[in-house]
């Protein structure tokens, strides 16, 4: 390589980082949560008419879908856990855009490194391949051979070699994160506490990360700014949203953007 001084966009793939909720924010699936109706019948609802009725689940009756809605039905989110991990994989690839897909899509084309930060309790790896299907179909607007373009963009620059196509991609998925917060756990109802949690432990992920791309950008191209990493974080339910934004807005060094996609739209919060 030159000496000659190169523009900070030139060496690097774009430096911007994404967590993004899955439900309703980057996709709509067809997963259904179990209720109970007075006449003891099982009631599917969906995630989105969940984030707007979960507060009065269990502590008042209110009618949904022509029924009366009682309480949560027994294990009412295994559509949620483990034992939907297969169910999971096939509502993926059925599931229609949501409101921060073109996001995410952006995201992935550009090689970003990203969280999924979801209410849901699979196993982090059985997210990791729905993203990875997405990948090697070209998912709606998801483009293998740009994603594949930037990696390769990123290890000629930090002298990493380049491998396979397939094994770029997988790489590049272990280094993002996945944090599907009920796995192991029922927080379903209430994910805000553990949310936060997994996006405190992002930040502090990207922010070692970014420090060390940027020592190598200021070794091997005399790039001599700083530029702080962001992290734009995306959920459809306001809760998550207000306790994301009240947790991270006045600590020193923030680096969260929040955004909310309730009602179907992005808008910053």
């Amino acid at each position: 390589m030159s000496n000659k001084k190169h523009s900070f966009n030139e060496q690097l793939p774009t430096l911007k980082y994404y967590a993004f909720d899955w439900d309703d924010n980057i996709v709509t699936m067809p997963t259904k949560i179990i209720l109970i109706d007075d006449n003891n019948e099982e009631v599917g609802m969906s995630t989105e008419d969940f984030a707007k009725y979960r507060s009065k689940i269990g502590k008042e009756d209110f009618k949904y879908n022509n029924k009366i809605i009682k309480n949560l039905a027994d294990n009412a989110f295994r559509n949620f856990r483990t034992s939907g991990d297969k169910a999971f994989l096939i509502d993926s690839l059925l599931a229609k855009p949501g409101p921060a897909w073109k996001d995410f899509v952006e995201c992935i084309n550009n090689g970003s490194i990203f969280a999924i930060i979801t209410a849901r309790g699979h196993n982090p790896n059985t997210i990791k391949e729905a993203v990875y299907n997405y990948v090697i179909s070209n998912f709606n607007g998801i483009d293998k051979n740009q994603l594949l373009k930037n990696l390769k963009k990123f290890r000629n620059f930090t002298d990493e070699e380049i491998l396979s196509d397939r094994e770029m991609i997988k790489h590049y998925l272990d280094l993002c994160k996945f944090y599907p917060v009920s796995f192991g756990q029922n927080v379903e109802r209430n994910p805000e506490t553990e949310k936060v949690k997994a996006l405190e432990a992002f930040t502090n992920y990207i922010k070692e990360m970014a420090g060390k791309i940027y020592k190598k950008a200021y070794i091997k191209n005399n790039i001599k700014n700083f530029f702080l990493p962001t992290i734009g974080f995306s959920d459809d339910d306001i809760k998550n949203v207000k306790a994301v934004k009240n947790h991270f807005e006045d600590k020193p060094g923030n680096i969260i953007q929040t955004y909310s996609t309730a009602n179907g739209k992005k808008v910053k919060y």
